[in-house]
């Protein structure tokens, strides 16, 4: 019989759906060490967040089949390890989509009616009415930051409730908001208009600090706004100053850049109109049930044989498959990547053709990892080789999958062209003898570069100079150019050029190089 390690404390729920299939051992608080000496005897792990499944754990888990993680993140789990070991990781991404949602609007409510102010003093004998006037929600502005499943969650709630509803998510498609009754709009037009603005994005380098004192700036002095998403997402100094300033009306904070929340934070003094809880986004009892009876389900169906519904890593491949496959899904994330950010966030059609011997090759996964980078850029770690097709679905982006099997200059290629905010872009990849990444075409102009991490794209004229023009402006900003290459059709006709570069461009040079004589556009692109 299979043996199941649960190393967390987890629903009994989930227990019982795991001992009908395997023996199974609950150890909880073990070290990384002392997982790493016991799981080579386990088939599957369950953890929660507490469980760190490093590497070296990994490494050592012989007969390890899967790791199931109930809840959303999967930050504590090697999945690079994981995935190149063939062992699938499961995690249960909706699990708790709707506790997240309700507390969001939960939150909005005792803000908006000073619930937990009145609450208090009412307890300590005072009887104060007047000092508690609030705000109804109905036909006020919730201007959302994300749409995914829980920000759609609460813009349907929130609709239902009479709100009116705009939103801004570069990576959903117009009829997609359309469908949910959103105006899809800029950020800069949110702030600007929004009663109430509630966030359902992840922290990464470029949502750190999204509410600053400068974005506070440009809000109505009535605004009210709900954090229920990640910590680090607003500058709480900022916030809590504005606050005390009367600059906007509330706040609600379930999550913290730091937790449990520092006893010096500027927010602890702030009175009636904020509203904090200590991260209870997730902690109803229905919550953790649900995570537990997925995720229990997601091992015994791997045990049994059979496909986990929501992996994080590329599921059903055998490790020697998957060893087959390797180069071509690097090749495919990379190209999707670069045709995200060459076509702008906003994507409506994603086309993927697959020529000469590639067309030959179990394609699924291969259009997995082009929209696994396709998405990557706004989704992050939250997107994997199983749901990147979902979350593209959920995103109204259409796919279009073809086959050629006729070679042209190499014997394989991968070619993906998409349809964005930008416009339409292309671009075409392949591998060397030596598995090297080769971008070949870009918009249909030949090409001969590998990917790097920071690179200038531009479309301009042949023209005399143009190459030289780019070179000393990128120079009087201290840009070193790694490689250049430029590639055309017909001599003085439009053209492609092509630049690694050793540093990312400093701000404000994007726009100067567009007003170089010559240069139509240009993007930059971070791999």
């Amino acid at each position: 019989m299979p043996k199941v390690l649960v190393s967390d404390p987890v629903d009994q729920a989930g227990i019982d759906i795991l001992s009908q299939v395997a023996q199974v051992d609950v150890n909880t608080g073990l070290s990384p060490e002392d997982l790493a000496n016991a799981i080579a005897e386990y088939d599957g792990l369950m953890v929660r967040s507490g469980t760190q499944v490093t590497g070296e754990v990994i490494e050592r888990a012989s007969a390890l089949k899967i790791i199931g993680r109930a809840g959303v993140g999967v930050d504590n789990i090697d999945v690079t390890a994981a995935t190149r070991k063939g062992i699938v990781v499961v995690n249960s991404p909706q699990g708790n989509t709707i506790a997240a949602a309700e507390h969001a609007l939960a939150m909005m409510l005792s803000l908006s009616r000073y619930i937990p102010e009145a609450d208090r003093t009412v307890k300590s004998g005072q009887w104060n009415r007047k000092q508690f006037v609030g705000a109804e929600v109905y036909k006020k502005t919730l201007g959302l930051v994300g749409l995914g499943k829980i920000g759609s969650h609460v813009a349907a709630a929130a609709k239902a409730m009479g709100m009116k509803l705009m939103a801004y998510d570069p990576y959903i498609s117009v009829d997609r908001a359309e469908h949910m009754g959103c105006r899809l709009v800029e950020l800069d037009i949110l702030f600007r208009e929004a009663d109430y603005i509630t966030l359902h994005i992840p922290k990464t380098p470029e949502t750190v600090n999204l509410i600053d004192a400068e974005a506070i700036a440009t809000m109505k002095p009535t605004v009210r706004i709900v954090n229920c998403a990640r910590g680090g997402l607003i500058d709480e100094a900022a916030l809590a100053k504005a606050l005390e300033e009367g600059r906007i009306a509330g706040a609600a904070l379930d999550v913290y850049g730091n937790e449990p929340l520092e006893a010096d934070s500027p927010l602890r003094a702030v009175g009636k109109q904020l509203v904090l809880t200590p991260h209870l986004g997730a902690s109803t009892a229905e919550a953790q049930i649900n995570v537990a009876i997925d995720v229990a389900e997601q091992i015994r169906d791997v045990l049994l044989g059979l496909p986990a519904r929501s992996a994080v890593n590329i599921s059903g491949l055998y490790p020697d498959t998957m060893e087959k496959l390797r180069p071509y899904l690097q090749l495919a994330e990379t190209l999707g990547n670069l045709t995200a950010q060459l076509a702008g966030g906003r994507v409506q059609t994603l086309k993927v053709s697959l020529q000469g011997d590639l067309a030959n090759v179990e394609s699924q996964p291969i259009v997995v990892a082009a929209l696994k980078g396709l998405l990557s850029q706004a989704l992050r770690e939250r997107v994997n080789y199983v749901n990147a097709s979902i979350e593209a679905k959920e995103r109204g982006i259409r796919v279009i999958e073809t086959r050629d099997a006729a070679a042209r200059d190499y014997s394989g290629s991968l070619h993906l062209e998409a349809q964005g905010s930008l416009g339409e872009h292309s671009v075409t990849g392949t591998l060397l003898g030596d598995g090297e990444i080769r971008i070949t075409e870009v918009d249909e102009f030949p090409v001969n570069v590998p990917p790097i991490k920071h690179m200038l794209f531009t479309r301009h004229r042949d023209m005399p100079g143009i190459i030289g023009k780019l070179g000393s402006l990128l120079g009087s900003f201290n840009v070193n150019i790694a490689s250049m290459q430029v590639g055309r059709k017909i001599v003085r006709g439009d053209a492609v050029m092509v630049l690694s570069l050793d540093d990312p461009l400093p701000e404000g040079l994007l726009e100067e190089i567009t007003k170089v004589a010559g240069i139509r556009d240009a993007y930059t692109v971070e791999l």
